[in-house]
């Protein structure tokens, strides 16, 4: 039997009290248990590019990153990224100064917000929003802000009065995510423009998660540290998972000034130091894969969002289309249900299906109550298998 302590204190400090098992382990567990297709957790179900895979073994068998690399990460690795920024985007960054490979984007955010942030200064973020910026702000002692973003015909819509009006004196970054995971709003030039003026104005830091770069097939993704005032201020996060399909190497990276780069720095390397060496040289090789790959990679994703979206309002959901990520948020209310997260616990066996209830990525849980995220990573032949499940609910 385990032994109490001689305190009554808990265990878990108070900053981190609200974060218990994540519902993305839970929804796992009951695919595992239920036999039901995992359309939950956003990983795809087969591997990436051949020729990306095999430079991976070849740096192994070289024994290139089998030893510590480089804190910042391998230099191949820091200018193949900012040369993917120059190719893009026209964002010009020095590799050796102004690029951090990091422990996958996960890694990037927490360490900004560990860098960045004094204890009591407040986070503004888009929710509902991924569920480990609500934890990152905590452990750094910051206090989080939501801006919800709210269903209108066809999607998702940021109130850009609502960001104003959200800024106080003690506001110190923003958290951006666009394209934004759940809900799959690209936001658009004059929004990205209002948040750039914005954060001008008052004068803060902004951190912007664009993990789902290659995946906008309704409009198109640009950084913001590209908009006017913005180099200066701006933390872009990147993610090798996202793009190749590689989210177990966990390889992400940071592109921002010199001063950025050296405060994120200064957090990161008392987390993980390095990681995923010899899988830094293959992602060198991915990212200067030739345009026709993200081409091909974003048709064959559009072709299973749509295939998706049309299997679940045949089923009878409310489906916001999403214009990119590789995630559709549905409405539950058509089907007669109003709690997302009783109806995601009992869909397994009811359809051999597990979805992830959107709530969770809410601060007002309310907001979120009736809507449902399904993932379509996967399989052509999964998702048709899906589909007939779902309508055959």
């Amino acid at each position: 039997m385990a032994r109490m302590t001689s305190s009554s204190r808990p265990l878990l400090n108070r900053r981190l009290a609200e974060f218990g098992t994540t519902i993305f382990a839970e929804m796992s567990a009951l695919a595992v248990q239920t036999g039901a297709i995992n359309l939950g957790q956003g990983f795809p179900d087969t591997d990436g590019p051949e020729e990306v895979r095999e430079a991976a073994v070849r740096a192994l068998r070289d024994g290139r990153g089998n030893q510590y690399p480089p804190g910042p990460g391998i230099p191949e690795l820091r200018t193949a990224i900012a040369e993917h920024q120059e190719r893009r985007y026209g964002l010009s960054y020095d590799p050796g100064t102004e690029v951090l490979v990091t422990a996958g984007a996960t890694e990037a955010v927490a360490a900004s917000l560990l860098a960045l942030l004094e204890p009591g200064d407040e986070v503004i973020a888009l929710e509902p929003y991924y569920d480990s910026y609500a934890a990152g702000i905590a452990m750094a002692g910051g206090t989080r802000v939501p801006v919800t973003l709210r269903p209108h015909e066809g999607g998702f819509r940021l109130d850009l009065d609502e960001l104003r009006a959200a800024v106080t004196g003690r506001t110190r970054l923003l958290l951006i995510n666009t394209p934004h995971n759940p809900t799959g709003t690209v936001l658009t030039r004059a929004e990205l423009a209002a948040i750039a003026e914005l954060a001008v104005e008052r004068d803060l830091l902004v951190v912007t998660d664009e993990v789902y770069e290659h995946l906008v097939f309704d409009g198109e993704h640009l950084p913001l540290a590209g908009f006017p005032g913005m180099r200066e201020r701006t933390v872009t996060i990147g993610s090798a998972g996202k793009t190749f399909s590689f989210t177990g190497w966990k390889v992400g990276w940071i592109t921002a000034t010199p001063a950025l780069v050296a405060a994120v720095r200064s957090a990161k390397q008392f987390l993980t130091y390095v990681s995923a060496g010899p899988f830094q040289y293959a992602v060198a090789e991915a990212l200067a894969l030739p345009d026709s790959y993200f081409t091909a990679f974003r048709e064959d994703m559009l072709a299973k969002r749509d295939l998706l979206a049309a299997g679940l309002a045949e089923a009878g959901f409310g489906v916001f289309r999403p214009a990119g990520t590789y995630f559709v948020t549905t409405d539950i209310r058509p089907l007669g249900e109003t709690d997302g997260f009783a109806f995601c616990r009992a869909l397994p066996e009811r359809a051999g299906v597990v979805a992830i209830p959107n709530a969770v990525f809410y601060d007002h849980r309310e907001e979120g109550a009736p809507f449902v995220r399904f993932a379509f990573c996967k399989q052509t032949g999964v998702l048709e298998e899906a589909v007939k499940r779902l309508r055959e609910m």
